[in-house]
């Protein structure tokens, strides 16, 4: 995969693309008309509903013109909507016509309510059942049966239709992923993923999610942004060889002699075909991922269709010693990155004439300096005083600023490096802070540190764990809206289900697994707190007595923390030596890959709490 670095920052008045909608939506709704549909609900979403999506898959941002990451519209004939959650709601309106689409909460008013107001009795809406999963299809479905109305599945999209400049499909090359970083051969984990298929009494599996197919067949690609995915179905039989479905342009002779030894390779247009052959087969269908269509062809050629999570999903999370010598290997070498750019923006920013984008540059090539980058893990998150307060900012032409003196600067940056992905974040000040913003900063850290030193029973999950980080917020009155932490790849993607430390984090926390650990604070209009490290889970300690084997997080990430924003004060005894504790050892670690420069810089930036 070849470096994809922010070179172009994409402003939301893009007035090509807003000039383009009104026909857009004309012809669609004429499309419509013609195949006999009153109207049709446009996902964003592609086949194996990945988080990034390829430029081909991109219809709800070519047809509205909003393109941010979560989303959906429904096009009826005389009224249209575009749903989008809280992150979005300045983006929305920024991006799109009012004059065409009411803009409506995906989560407090989802699709569904809006139907439920909106279609008429006797009314006929369409839906792609290759982008839908079947719990999205069947929430449809049961609208439509309230207001008299009926769901109709396309066999092709009618965007497709007259989509006249549509991109092609990705066709990056599928590598295979060296046992030195993989630490186990695709022979060994399909073996893993037959027996786990006898316990669950199931005949087959088919895998939607292309960073499990990925994960199985030790396998990486290029299809789309930020996470080395080829985008590729699999089926895996109970008994026999498993079947592989991927674009043969991607592959060359040695990579599909090496998979043909494990697989059969075939082309994607015979996944259709092949599962109707399933007769009388129980089938294993990933709820998350699995498109309706899968089920419908399972159901229609006889077969017994099993929704429910796939096995790999969780066997991924797991991570083996090669995979966590990886990680720790990657998140030194990005550390260091990390801490030249911390350096450099404390010298350049005071200048005044610094701003979000410059920043951003910047870090990526840091980061290319390595010489082993193969990919920021997702857009870099570089927000300056009120924009750090967008928990999810993305800078644009249209919002860069100058990072001001006296503001706090927030940058979430990850990386995708061969042998581990990385995610961090930190929160600067440039200048001077306030009494406040050092108070809500601390109290973020104090989140922060009662995680990374949870001592915790095996079998504990994110949910039982979330608290820990929110004590110190809530007793200010305070709070985060959003997890605590995600689970994170080997070489994948840096946002890896089901493991999460969150209110709904109910799956039990197991060691070799990877997360996050990043509360915050956001004043609105102000400035925005984070302060974020990844960690594995070990083996704790267990003390004399213990009736259960007890889990502890070590902590990967090596960056500095900002000293001059905690107020000492108001930490514990246990905390200060925490925030020494890894200080030191981000000096150790990373001393000797800085130049002098660098060096002393952290030398300073990483002295005890208690020196001056």
């Amino acid at each position: 995969m070849q470096p994809m670095f922010e070179a172009r920052f994409q402003s939301f008045d893009d007035s090509h693309e807003a000039a383009a909608t009104p026909a857009r939506l004309e012809r669609l709704r004429a499309e419509l008309k013609r195949r006999g549909l009153d109207g049709f609900v446009v996902p964003r979403a592609d086949r194996q509903q990945n988080e990034y999506l390829p430029a081909s898959e991109e219809r709800l941002a070519w047809l509205t013109g909003f393109t941010g990451s979560a989303g959906a519209a429904v096009v009826l004939a005389g009224r249209a909507a575009v749903f989008v959650d809280g992150r979005y709601t300045v983006q929305a309106a920024a991006q799109i016509d009012a004059k065409l689409f009411a803009i409506e909460h995906l989560v407090n008013g989802p699709p569904e309510q809006w139907l439920e107001q909106n279609l008429k009795s006797g009314a006929k809406l369409g839906y792609d059942p290759w982008l839908h999963t079947s719990e999205s299809a069947e929430k449809l479905r049961k609208v439509c049966a309230t207001v008299g109305a009926e769901l109709v599945p396309v066999d092709d999209n009618p965007i497709d239709a007259f989509w006249s400049d549509r991109p092609a499909p990705p066709a990056g090359p599928v590598t295979l992923r060296d046992i030195k970083f993989a630490g186990e051969s695709a022979a060994d984990k399909l073996k893993r993923i037959r027996a786990e298929l006898h316990k669950l009494r199931a005949d087959v599996l088919v895998v939607s999610d292309p960073q499990n197919v990925a994960w199985a067949f030790n396998i990486r690609g290029a299809d789309v942004a930020h996470t080395p995915l080829a985008l590729a179905f699999a089926v895996v039989p109970r008994d026999g060889k498993p079947a592989l479905y991927v674009d043969p342009a991607k592959l060359d002779s040695k990579t599909r002699a090496a998979l043909e030894q494990i697989a059969v390779v075939l082309p994607p247009d015979d996944l259709a075909h092949d599962l109707t052959h399933l007769k009388d087969k129980t089938v294993r269908l990933d709820q998350a991922s699995a498109a309706d269509a899968l089920t419908r062809l399972v159901t229609e050629s006889g077969g017994k269709p099993v929704r429910a999570a796939d096995p790999i999903t969780l066997m991924k999370t797991v991570k083996n010693h090669t995979e966590i010598a990886g990680t720790r290997a990657a998140h030194t070498r990005d550390g260091a990155a990390v801490t030249r750019f911390l350096a450099w923006l404390e010298s350049e920013a005071p200048k005044g004439q610094l701003t979000e984008i410059g920043a951003v540059e910047a870090l990526e090539s840091f980061r290319r300096d390595t010489g082993l980058l193969k990919d920021i893990s997702f857009p870099t998150i570089a927000g300056s005083g009120p924009n750090g307060a967008i928990v999810h900012y993305r800078v644009t032409r249209a919002s860069n600023r100058a990072i001001g003196m006296n503001e706090l600067f927030l940058v979430d940056s990850g990386a995708q490096y061969e042998d581990g992905t990385t995610d961090i974040t930190r929160t600067v000040v440039i200048g001077k802070p306030s009494d406040e913003m050092r108070d809500r900063f601390t109290r973020v850290l104090k989140g922060h540190i009662a995680i990374a030193t949870a001592v915790f029973p095996e079998g504990t999950s994110g949910a039982q764990l979330d608290p820990l980080a929110r004590t110190a917020l809530w007793q200010a009155g305070l709070d985060f809206d959003h997890g605590t932490g995600h689970g994170v790849g080997s070489y994948l993607s840096v946002h890896e289900g089901p493991t999460r430390i969150s209110k709904l984090g109910t799956v039990a926390l197991r060691r070799g697994m990877i997360l996050s650990n990043e509360p915050g604070y956001y004043k609105t209009a102000a400035y925005g707190i984070r302060i974020e490290n990844l960690l594995l889970v070990i083996a704790a300690a267990e003390p004399a007595g213990a009736e259960k084997p007890l889990n502890a997080f070590e902590t990967l990430t090596l960056a500095p923390i900002d000293r001059r924003l905690i107020d000492t004060r108001m930490l514990t005894a246990k905390e200060r030596n925490w925030i020494d504790s890894y200080h030191a050892r981000v000096q150790e670690v990373l001393s000797p890959l800085l130049d002098a420069a660098t060096r002393a810089w952290l030398d300073a930036a990483a002295r005890p709490l208690g020196s001056a």
